[in-house]
This record gives C-alpha cells, sequence and structure tokens, in this order.
C-alpha cells in the first residue's frame, strides 16, 4: 500500500464521488437485507395460518380466509420485488460513483505520465524500450484502475455489509450465525491461492502472446526479405512452434479456471447445508422457525460473492501496487535539461562552442572531445565527417536535447542553459538524420511545427523542398495520408517533406542533420539550389558526410573521432592535403563510377 498512497491526491479530487459512493453502497445493502426478512415473515405467515386455513375445509369461510392471506403473501412479493429493483437502482448509482471515478483517475493518471515522459530528455529514451514505456501508460495504469473501481467498490461492500448483517444475524441466532460463517474464510483462502495462479498464468499468457505478435508483425513488416530469400515455410514452422507455445499456456489457464466456480459452489453448498442442519436443530427445539432458515440461507448468500471477492480484490490490490510501484519509478525520474533563468526572447542566430565534451550518460561514449567554433547570425556551416565523428552530437546539443559534460554552448552571446526550452526549441529546426513521419496526411506532417497551419506557407515550404511536385501527383495531394511511419512515401520524399516541416516555421537557426543521405547527387543538388533562399538572413548548420553537400557553407569543419581535425571555406580545404581533400576525392571517384 506504500506505493498505493502516490494515488491519494486523486481520491482526494475525487472524494465526492467515493462519499457518494459509499452512501449509494449502505442504502443498496439496507435493500438486500431487508427482503430475507420479509421472505421470513412470508414463510411464517404460511406455516402458521396452514393449519387453519386446513381446519375451514369445507366450508365458505376457507375462501375468504385463503384470499386474506393470498393477499399477504402478494403484499409481501410485491415488497421484495420493489426492494430489489430499489437495490438494483442504488447499485447503479454505485457504479456511476466509484466506477466512473476509477475511469477518471485513469484518465488523469495516463495524462500525468504521458505529460512526463515528454518532459523527460533524450537519454531516457535512449535507456528504456518503447514496449515498456507503453506498457506503465496502458497496462500497468488499466490494473492501478482495477484497484481504485472494482477493489475500492467490492471491499466497501464486504465491510459494510458484514458491519449491517453480522449483528442481525447474531441477533437471530449466535449458534446458527457461526455454522454459516465457517467455510467463509476457507472459500477467501481459496480463492486468492487459486486466483494468484490464473493471474500468473495469464501472465505466461501474455508474455506468449506478446511473443507472437512481435513474430507475426516482423514477419509481415519483413515479407519482402522471407520472399527473397524463400523462407516461408521456415516462417511458418516458427509461427507454429509459437502458437503452440501460445495454445499449451492456454490450456493451463483453462485448467486451473474450470475448478473456480466448482471451489466457490461447492463451498457455498457447504456453508448452506451447514445452515440447514444447525438450523433444523434449533426448529426442532422450538427456538428458530422454518422462516428464520431461509433467511440465514439468505444472508449465506449475501456475503458468499463479497466474502469470495476478497480473495480476488486483494489479488487486484496486489497487482495494482505492482503497477503504481513501476509507475512511479518513471514520475520520480527527473529531467536534468532545466532551464536556470527561463529566458524567454527572440535570438538571432549566433551559435558558439567554447570547448565543448560530451559523452553519452547511458553508453560512456566520449563524442566530442574539446570542440570550439564560431557561426555568426546569418552565416552558414558545415560539419563534415564518418560516421561516429560526433556530427549529430553538436545537433543534438544546439537543440539542447542534451547538456554538454565540459565546457559552453552560446547562443547570441548567451549560455544556452539560460534559455526557456519551449522558445529555444520553437526557434530552432531540426531535420534529423532519421526521419519520422506520423499517420497523417502530408499536410498536416508539414505544418506540424505551426500553432496556425496556414496553406500558403506550407505550399512554399513544399516546393522550397523539391517535394512540392512530387505530392500535387499523388491523387489526394496534400491530404495523401503517409501511412504508418511514412510508409507509402520514398526515403527521399520523407526526408524532403521532414526538410519541409523544417523550414515551415520559419527558424532562426536551422540544423540538416545528414537530411540528403536519402537522396541521389541530383536531387541534392536540386535541394540545396533551393535552399539557398532559404539558409539567407539564417544561421544555417549542414552535417553531412557527403563532402558535396557542404558547397553551400561559409565555413567548414572536419570532425573525426569527436575532435576538429581541419576547418576552413571549400576552397581553402581542397588546397591542403588533409581529411577533406581526401573525402572529397573519394566520394567524386563513386559518383563517376555510378554515372
Amino acid at each position: 500500500m506504500k506505493e498505493l498512497k502516490y494515488l491519494n491526491k486523486y481520491l482526494l479530487k475525487y472524494k465526492w464521488h467515493l462519499i457518494l459512493g459509499l452512501l449509494f453502497v449502505i442504502i443498496s445493502n439496507v435493500f438486500q437485507i431487508i427482503p430475507a426478512q420479509m421472505v421470513r415473515h412470508s414463510i411464517d405467515l404460511v406455516v402458521d395460518n396452514i393449519r387453519v386455513y386446513r381446519s375451514f375445509s369445507n366450508s365458505t369461510a376457507q375462501q375468504s380466509f385463503f384470499e386474506i392471506f393470498a393477499r399477504g403473501i402478494l403484499l409481501y412479493a410485491i415488497l421484495i420485488l420493489v426492494m430489489a429493483l430499489l437495490r438494483g437502482l442504488f447499485l447503479y448509482f454505485v457504479r456511476q460513483t466509484l466506477i466512473v471515478m476509477s475511469r477518471l483517475v485513469e484518465y488523469d493518471l495516463k495524462n500525468e505520465v504521458f505529460d512526463h515522459y515528454q518532459s523527460l530528455p533524450l537519454s531516457f529514451y535512449r535507456r528504456n524500450n518503447t514496449g515498456d514505456l507503453m506498457n506503465r501508460i496502458s497496462e500497468d495504469v488499466g490494473r492501478v484502475r482495477m484497484y481504485l473501481g472494482p477493489s475500492i467498490m467490492y471491499g466497501m461492500q464486504l465491510i459494510t455489509l458484514f458491519m449491517m448483517l453480522i449483528p442481525v444475524m447474531f441477533a437471530i441466532s449466535a449458534k446458527l450465525t457461526w455454522y454459516a460463517l465457517v467455510p467463509l474464510p476457507i472459500l477467501s483462502i481459496s480463492i486468492f491461492y487459486v486466483n494468484n495462479i490464473i493471474e500468473h498464468r495469464s501472465e505466461q499468457i501474455q508474455k506468449s502472446q506478446s511473443r507472437l505478435s512481435t513474430f507475426v508483425q516482423e514477419a509481415f513488416s519483413g515479407i519482402r526479405v522471407i520472399k527473397s530469400f524463400i523462407r516461408e515455410r521456415e516462417s511458418v514452422i516458427n509461427f507454429t512452434k509459437e502458437s503452440d507455445e501460445y495454445k499449451r499456456q492456454s490450456l493451463k489457464l483453462t485448467r486451473v479456471q474450470s475448478l473456480f466456480f466448482p471451489l466457490i459452489m461447492g463451498l457455498i453448498g457447504l456453508s448452506t447445508i451447514l445452515t440447514v442442519y444447525a438450523g433444523s436443530v434449533e426448529v426442532i427445539n422450538g427456538s428458530l422457525t422454518f422462516g428464520n432458515i431461509a433467511e440465514f440461507i439468505i444472508y449465506v448468500n449475501l456475503l458468499t460473492w463479497p466474502v469470495a471477492s476478497l480473495g480476488w480484490t486483494t489479488s487486484l490490490v496486489q497487482r495494482a501496487a505492482a503497477s503504481q510501484k513501476r509507475i512511479n519509478e518513471f514520475l520520480k525520474t527527473k529531467t536534468d535539461i532545466i532551464s536556470e533563468k527561463n529566458l524567454s526572447t527572440e535570438i538571432k542566430g549566433k551559435v558558439e562552442f567554447k570547448n565543448v565534451s560530451f559523452t553519452y550518460p547511458d553508453t560512456g561514449i566520449e563524442a566530442l572531445k574539446n570542440i570550439s567554433f564560431v557561426i555568426n547570425e546569418g552565416e552558414s556551416l558545415a560539419i563534415i565527417g564518418t560516421t561516429g565523428s560526433g556530427k549529430s552530437t553538436v545537433s543534438n546539443l544546439i537543440s539542447r536535447l542534451y547538456d554538454v559534460t565540459a565546457g559552453e554552448v552560446c547562443i547570441d552571446n548567451t549560455p544556452i542553459k539560460h534559455y526557456n526550452l519551449l522558445s529555444l526549441r520553437s526557434q530552432t529546426g531540426v531535420v534529423p538524420q532519421d526521419v519520422f513521419l506520423f499517420s497523417d496526411t502530408i499536410f498536416n506532417n508539414i505544418a506540424f511545427g505551426l500553432l496556425k497551419p496556414e496553406e500558403s506557407k506550407v505550399i512554399q515550404a513544399a516546393k522550397d523542398a523539391d517535394v512540392y511536385s512530387n505530392i500535387v501527383s499523388f491523387p489526394q495531394g496534400f491530404n495523401t495520408r503517409v501511412g504508418e511511419r511514412g510508409i507509402t512515401l520514398s526515403g527521399g520524399q520523407k526526408q524532403r517533406v521532414s526538410i519541409a516541416r523544417a523550414v515551415v516555421r520559419e527558424p532562426k537557426i536551422l540544423i540538416l542533420d545528414d537530411a540528403l543521405s536519402a537522396v541521389d547527387t541530383k536531387t541534392e543538388n536540386t535541394i540545396l539550389n533551393s535552399m539557398k533562399k532559404i539558409m539567407q538572413g539564417r544561421t544555417s548548420i549542414i552535417i553531412s558526410h557527403r563532402v558535396s553537400s557542404a558547397k553551400l557553407a561559409n565555413k567548414i569543419i572536419v570532425l573525426n573521432e569527436g575532435t576538429i581535425v581541419e576547418e576552413g571555406t571549400h576552397e581553402s580545404l581542397l588546397e591542403k592535403d588533409g581529411t577533406y581533400r581526401e573525402l572529397y576525392e573519394k566520394q567524386m571517384q563513386t559518383e563517376d563510377a555510378v554515372s
């Protein structure tokens, strides 16, 4: 329950749902206790008056007596029916308060977790896999809801029913009450253990189902590879193995579940038998009536489900505590990317790295080693280097997805840590190397960073990124849905849509992080020529492993294993017999061979 204390703030928020729910539970319990007493009175009425009725046999008074007698029985029947309807009504109110409360808390908790996820730094997502993040916001929150809804509801029903019913039962007969209650603790404990077994096997089924789903997803996603290598038969065999495991786990669960209801019914039957036996002895002794036995049997049945649910709800609470612990682990994770002065101002675009070093916290890889450079407002810089040289790390530091390990990054001569994060990032346009498009229209993907999408801006951005002609050639134009992760577009089209998404915001700092890697040289030149106009008056950083991408830059730096090995203009670097010239000559030879 220590972990579940976190939810107390939500219970306080929805306290009126909780209070009204408790009130409706008490009222509904009243309407299920009173009918049992009416059954007792009606049975006693029949037993007490049957001899009188028979004594009037063969006389006209018998019919009159029967009518009076029948009206009494009918009245009890109507009252019992009304009580049942009223109980049903208040049980509806119980669910409309307690279960609705659990749904509201579920909604709030999911929003809180999702909002917290988005505040966490990029390093958090490198340490945790997507499946685990999704499970905590869906499955774990769902288990917590079961504690807040059914567990609390059935717990209230059990406690209030016991407090109301047990004194009534003891007032009638203490001996009969003990006989009726003896099997109930055994029932609750048995259900607790059986439910734990069911829960464990259910988790095994979920894991098997997850493996099966993952296998099918990979098979369908990689169907092209499977067909190319003629592996259909092996794929079917592997699927059959996973499917057999799922079947085996399902059958194990079914065998346990088949014991569940017979166990409940057996113990209920035992309690009923003991009640009838002890009650019959008391009737013979003259201390109880037949109506009391019927009343007690009803009371036993009233207690059966709440007591049986005790084992189930205990299991739910255990699961909820484990899930809330997992949720709390992430909620307690705080971002270290915070603004020191919360400065929100319009930036001009000067970027300066002062003796910057950076080591990735999750891997320990030293990506940058004491690098320094300056890009003045409106100028452009190309960062060239091979894979793993630290190029993309520069982009991450300017966007402040990470903080430097040593040194300082400044924008407009102000340390980047002083800026408000939202203000800084809203004025920075980044085209990442790994393009991600949402399952939405092309228009909405390009306009993603705009608070108020304007068609003219979106069209102009598409033209600047040299993707406009491709878009209008689609049957639905800008309303074409790109599919999951942009699967309906080619690699080059996705990258150009991503470029359009960055430039439509009119950022003060534009970063192209190897954004032209999926296009050929001709398309690259077309896009770069289109971007000359975009880059005017805007600080631009072109990160690439291609030397050809550096043509538009005022200045070029060459990175190798996290250090700057060369810097200068395209012409000055070619004059040197260094890394840049070597890369240039190799790439020119490759392009000549391809052409």
